[in-house]
């Protein structure tokens, strides 16, 4: 029988090798391939997440068990995509125009995959017309990171020009970076902010109003 508890253990261990044999074996053994993902490797990464909320796992814990996660996605993604598996939602992210610093956004990016999203990572100093091509493409969500002050106006620029290309109501915008705070989610009118990156799982959830 499928070892789907062991393999979710695994992936909180950050057990990379251990990993991708039991996703094998579970998709040898004729597991579907939602169920692996959701049973072993979402199930060990929300546990990945809520201990690193509870500050019992940090970011080098994290980004372990994201690498051992890809073992498993690896042999997944191919299978999802045949038996037409709809991701939890499609998640365009990156860090705004101006702003390089990528090491949170990347880590929301994980955290998001972990939890079923498509993501869509489109970068550092990123220009708001790119979002935008993301939203008519198909993103449900547009997750901007900042980790300057002075790059923080380029939230406000995205959001902007979504509402100036007519698809504002068509997309989620949620923000999050060492100095963004929730006043300045509601100043700019972003659907979401997230102080890291466990929350932003939580908060994407939450917009797409998916459990």
């Amino acid at each position: 029988m499928a070892d789907l508890q062991g393999l979710a253990e695994a992936l909180i261990r950050g057990d990379r090798d251990t990993v991708g044999k039991l996703t094998q074996e579970a998709v040898d053994e004729g597991v579907a391939p939602k169920q692996i993902l959701d049973e072993g490797l979402v199930a060990g990464m929300n546990v990945v997440g809520a201990r690193f909320k509870a500050n019992e796992f940090y970011v080098p814990e994290v980004l372990i068990a994201a690498r051992a996660m890809h073992a498993g996605m690896d042999i997944l993604k191919p299978l999802l995509a045949e038996s037409d598996v709809e991701p939890t939602g499609v998640v365009a992210i990156g860090t705004v125009k101006g702003d390089l610093h990528d090491i949170g956004k990347n880590l929301v990016a994980m955290m998001l995959e972990g939890a079923g999203f498509e993501i869509r990572d489109l970068g550092v100093d990123v220009p708001p017309e790119r979002f935008v091509e993301e939203v008519k493409s198909g993103a449900g969500v547009v997750a901007l990171s900042a980790l300057l002050t002075t790059t923080m106006p380029s939230m406000a620029d995205v959001i902007n020009a979504a509402s100036e290309a007519g698809v504002r109501d068509q997309v989620k915008v949620m923000i999050g970076g060492a100095p963004v705070t929730q006043n300045y989610a509601d100043e700019i009118g972003a659907d979401g902010y997230a102080p890291d990156a466990a929350s932003a799982v939580d908060k994407a959830r939450e917009l797409l109003g998916v459990a």
